[in-house]
């Protein structure tokens, strides 16, 4: 199988006793083969031989450490080795993967890719194209093949782009059709399948509900029979292919089995993969994507586990699907895909925006860049001298690690409960000149105004650092303060700059040394840097504070210092609400959502952290409301505090039945107002209602010129015409009681004058 069993464990050769029992002249036409592998085996005289000698990867059904995949070959442990290293970044080793002229795996650079969105059959149009992203720098391009029109089409695509001295590989994207998958494989450098609805996608096992192993897996002939002729081709023409599991089109087989799961993305993944193995038939690679970054982050993680534990070397193609469009989308796809990289996983990415592919060259180029650079001798340096801790966390399953909020307490004047949200903060930088100008940093901070007075609103942030205090001259500032704390929104101020200049409930800030020196304070913010020993760190237990600042020291690796402070945190049973406080240097809001993405993100959607404070070295650079809007931007991608409507939007392809830019932008624009509400905005059936498992309503392609609604993954009105499906989607939202009209911008109001 490529992995010795571990010492101890049983071990099934399923091959072997296949082998035997074909020998037997009473061998039926199914018979059960070592029961820990509840393997099926189908002889039909029209199967190839490998058909019915298929190794199958040993169910992961069962007790922990009792499983058949667990009996032989070992169970994941409790904590599961799923990358090289936890200390320091080193990419995962795996085989190389060839496309043409690309080679993917960890002996090669990262391959970028993207994803056509001409009608393929439009051959001049997806040649143009495909120079354009060429030209851009991508390594490859894939395409929609949705009938033989389109495989056609691919060969012609592909003898104009010879012609034209393009050797840019193509993949072609196959869905429910695997007689067409067979046709454009003369084409293709590369096959991209989708094990939820290459086969299942018949619908064949909709109703179908399995109460054991072994009747999931007398099922697994049907496929067989449909993949094997690509798997036996691709071998022959050298073609490389990619087996992409998408957590939006499980099969309804899979679902019944294991559910809409990590799990089961990674199980599906598995069965096409021992197909594959049992051709010998090596050259492709896997993906688990999803729109939620939580849910593709883990099931890569134990993909990668279940990897290394089966003795497999596959590469990884990295991708959040769906991720939409802007400042969003980028910060998306960086949170689950720098998430990754981070931790060494990824040979090949792809980020999917609502947006021409050639767009999506430059986050996808700066992702791979970042991620080359986890890799330097300065970073390693950085992650090295982190102190060597123990690694705790669960990559099986997930678990947000949910710090004490500030209580109210006895004798306060001042409202402290809203120091910090329950659902994640967001902190900003305020300085003394902008306490000067009240009325527009109400509106930097987000808050509403009444008369001038600030109110917090849904997307206010919930505290400010400020670093020098307005001496008591400063009328304005001054007043501007008070309001602010008036309504709970509270200056946080360093313990030496109010020993200075003092100001009534101000929340006084304090490194570590600092707090256990002083005296116990009524309110105080801990910094921390991540430097701290073990035993500096339990000494928070008895230092009263509201919550901690996490300002990792520069010499130290970010990630790798964060999650040891996190573990010793726990241990010490300290539940500290902790605050990343980030300070990213010059750059333009497309990077610093890249970086917020990769550096605090990659931490958030391990469940690591409470919030966020983006405190840029160069001020100057970033407005206040920008920084404001992507802090709640990186925590509604981290699936922490939703403030704004979700969009799940697919990136469009050769399957869009609708002009999914427009038609994103129409709907963001009469929707884009309703916190706490998904909309899932897809071009075509594919990963519509799969995708629709974290979404509210959906808008999906249906028919050229027609519109399917849906509410959860239930369709419930087909066939709209697409002029009047945004307002059908609207009066949708509105029959389900999500529905509140937008509030109008208020005119500039005068400042209240001063008593």
């Amino acid at each position: 199988r490529g992995g010795e069993p571990r010492s101890g464990m049983s071990f099934f050769c399923v091959s072997a006793a296949v082998g035997a029992a074909l020998l037997n002249p009473s061998f039926g036409a199914r018979a059960a083969v070592g029961a820990p592998t509840a393997l099926r085996v189908s002889a039909r005289p029209l199967m190839s031989d490998v058909a019915t000698s298929i190794s199958w990867t040993p169910s992961s059904r069962g007790e922990p450490g009792l499983s058949p995949r667990d009996l032989a070959f070992g169970s994941l442990g409790e904590v599961a080795k799923y990358c090289e290293d936890l200390n320091v970044v080193t990419r995962r080793k795996t085989r190389t993967v060839t496309a043409g002229p690309v080679k993917f795996g960890s002996d090669h650079p990262l391959v970028r890719q993207t994803m056509a969105t001409t009608l393929t059959s439009d051959v001049p149009a997806s040649v143009d194209q495909i120079m354009r992203c060429a030209d851009e720098g991508f390594d490859l391009v894939r395409l929609t093949v949705v009938g033989m029109k389109d495989a056609k089409a691919m060969v012609e695509i592909r003898a104009a782009l010879d012609a034209k001295g393009y050797d840019i590989p193509l993949c072609a994207d196959m869905h429910f059709a695997p007689k067409v998958a067979m046709v454009v494989a003369d084409a293709a450098e590369k096959i991209r399948i989708n094990p939820g609805n290459f086969v299942d996608g018949r619908k064949t096992f909709d109703e179908m509900v399995y109460d054991t192993d072994d009747q999931f897996f007398a099922e697994r002939d049907f496929f067989v029979e449909a993949f094997l002729p690509l798997v036996e081709k691709c071998k022959k023409l050298g073609r490389a292919m990619r087996i992409g599991t998408n957590h939006g089109s499980l099969s309804a087989r899979i679902l019944s089995f294991y559910g809409d799961t990590p799990r089961g993305m990674v199980e599906s993944a598995i069965e096409f993969a021992d197909i594959c193995r049992a051709a010998d038939y090596h050259n492709f690679v896997f993906s688990m994507k999803a729109s939620n970054p939580l849910v593709m982050v883990q099931a890569y993680r134990l993909l990668a586990a279940e990897q290394y534990r089966l003795g497999w070397d596959y590469p990884l193609h990295l991708g959040v699907t769906e991720a939409g469009e802007g400042e969003d989308g980028r910060m998306k796809s960086a949170i689950g895909i720098g998430a990754l990289l981070a931790d060494g996983l990824g040979d090949t990415i792809r980020v999917s925006l609502t947006e021409d592919p050639e767009f999506e060259f430059a986050p996808c180029n700066r992702l791979a860049q970042i991620g080359d650079a986890m890799h330097t001798a300065d970073a390693s340096a950085a992650q090295a001298a982190v102190p060597r801790y123990t690694d705790r966390r669960d990559i099986t399953s997930f678990a947000r690690r949910s710090g004490r909020l500030p209580a109210q307490k006895e004798g306060d004047e001042l409202d402290y409960r809203g120091l910090l949200n329950r659902d994640g903060s967001v902190l900003l930088s305020v300085s003394s000149a902008q306490l000067d100008e009240p009325q527009a940093l109400y509106k930097s901070l987000g808050c509403k105004t009444v008369v001038g007075l600030p109110f917090k609103d849904i997307a206010t942030a919930d505290a400010y650092v400020l670093r020098e205090v307005p001496p008591e001259s400063s009328t304005i500032a001054r007043q501007t303060i008070k309001r602010m704390q008036d309504v709970a929104i509270h200056p946080i101020v360093p313990a030496s700059s109010l020993a200075q200049t003092p100001l009534p409930g101000a929340v006084p800030l304090m490194t570590l040394p600092e707090a256990v020196a002083a005296p116990p304070q009524p309110r105080l913010v801990v910094s921390l840097t991540g430097k701290e020993t073990e035993e500096e760190v339990a000494a928070l237990k008895n230092i009263q504070h509201d919550f901690v600042l996490l300002e990792v020291d520069p010499s130290l690796s970010r990630l790798h210092a964060s999650r040891r402070l996190f573990g010793i945190l726990t241990a010490h049973g300290i539940d500290s609400a902790v605050i990343h406080h980030y300070r990213p240097g010059p750059s333009d809001m497309a990077e610093l959502a890249l970086q917020m993405g990769t550096q605090v993100g990659g931490l958030l959607c391990d469940g690591l952290g409470d919030g966020v404070f983006i405190d840029p070295t160069d001020h100057s650079a970033f407005p206040l409301a920008a920084l404001r809007t992507a802090s709640f931007g990186l925590l509604q991608g981290s699936r922490m505090r939703n403030t704004k409507t979700e969009f799940v939007s697919c990136p469009s392809c050769g399957r869009t039945l609708f002009d999914l830019q427009e038609v994103t932008a129409q709907i963001s624009e009469r929707t884009g107002h309703l916190p706490g509400v998904a909309i899932a905005i897809m071009g075509c059936i594919v990963n519509g209602p799969g995708e629709m498992a974290d979404a509210n309503f959906g808008y999906v392609g249906g028919a050229p010129g027609k519109v399917d609604l849906y509410v959860g993954k239930d369709v419930v009105r087909r066939g709209i015409p697409n002029e009047e499906a945004c307002d059908a989607l609207v009066e949708l939202i509105k029959e389900n009681g999500m529905w509140k009209d937008k509030e109008v911008e208020p005119a500039e109001e005068e400042a209240p004058v001063a008593a």
